[in-house]
């Protein structure tokens, strides 16, 4: 059967949905025989990823941002709960394409599509949440909360966005208690945050967790406690080089488990997007060598 392209046309603020054209013409060049379909709404690539792995479409290409990614390899969880998935294709047309840059896969359309036509695939972890499962990241605490101001911008486009979300969610200052267990530790205090990695980068400038690594059969998190704003402040730039990592009241951890129980509740995002805004009680594992990627 062909390939199956799922496009998000959502991505990069509707902007994938103008570059169709481009999509295309480099599946073309690249010799690939597809099938493409765009997604309708929220959610709506898992249920065609789902769809058209149990229909045998080989292989299955995501065309979008990193939220288009992980809704398509939840798809593929749903259809194969069990086993390695894919292999996969990643056409990138995010605002960030964290994982891709993770991974060093290419960037533009056209390599991207001549990777996919390579046949060479490339193994990595899969990470969960609850019921989600992740590629690159997810995180309680402050991190979704910069995530929901990003989300309600609209005149903003690219990387900047993410930095004046960040600077919002820093502003509010949000704080909660939480109880956090590890493979070989526990923590049970106040907390700004916990950032959990498959892969160092987020947000496109941000190395929250810097020492993941997508291949080592385990997610390494980040946890701590910043009490003021101006301590919140400080420690932004230094995200970005992930040296934040360096503060006393910051630790980073690998584990292959990781539970959480909050009060108040935390919202949470998965790779990229908010998949609740109300959480007492996480979940996290890691899934080691549980998905092929197509790569370079």
């Amino acid at each position: 059967m062909p390939a199956k392209v799922i496009l998000n046309p959502y991505s990069d603020r509707w902007q994938s949905g103008r570059r169709r054209p481009e999509v295309e013409s480099a599946l073309k060049k690249a010799g690939i025989d597809y099938e493409l379909v765009e997604s309708q709404a929220p959610k709506h690539a898992i249920d065609l990823a789902e769809q058209a792995a149990n229909q045998g479409f080989f292989p299955i290409i995501a065309a979008g941002g990193d939220g288009t990614f992980g809704e398509v390899v939840n798809g593929l969880f749903r259809a194969k709960p069990e086993g390695v998935l894919g292999p996969m294709g990643i056409l990138p047309l995010g605002t960030a394409n964290d994982l891709v840059t993770n991974l060093g896969l290419p960037l533009t359309l056209e390599e991207a599509a001549l990777a996919i036509a390579g046949g060479k695939t490339r193994r990595i972890d899969l990470g969960s949440a609850n019921h989600w499962v992740f590629g690159n990241n997810s995180a309680v605490g402050i991190e979704p909360v910069v995530s929901i101001y990003n989300i309600r911008m609209t005149a903003l486009r690219g990387v900047i966005r993410y930095l004046i979300a960040a600077l919002q969610a820093i502003f509010s200052n949000p704080q909660w208690n939480m109880r956090i267990k590890w493979d070989d530790g526990e923590y049970e205090g106040p907390c700004s945050l916990v950032s959990v990695g498959n892969c160092p980068l987020t947000g496109g400038i941000f190395r929250m967790t810097p020492a993941a690594d997508p291949m080592d059969g385990k997610l390494t998190f980040v946890y701590g406690f910043i009490p003021t704003r101006l301590g919140l402040l400080s420690m932004l730039p230094r995200t970005i080089s992930g040296t934040y990592i360096n503060n006393p009241a910051i630790h980073q951890c690998h584990t292959t488990h990781l539970s959480i129980r909050t009060t108040p509740t935390t919202p949470i995002q998965v790779d990229g997007e908010v998949r609740s805004e109300s959480l007492s009680e996480i979940t996290y594992r890691i899934m080691p060598g549980r998905l092929d990627l197509f790569t370079p």
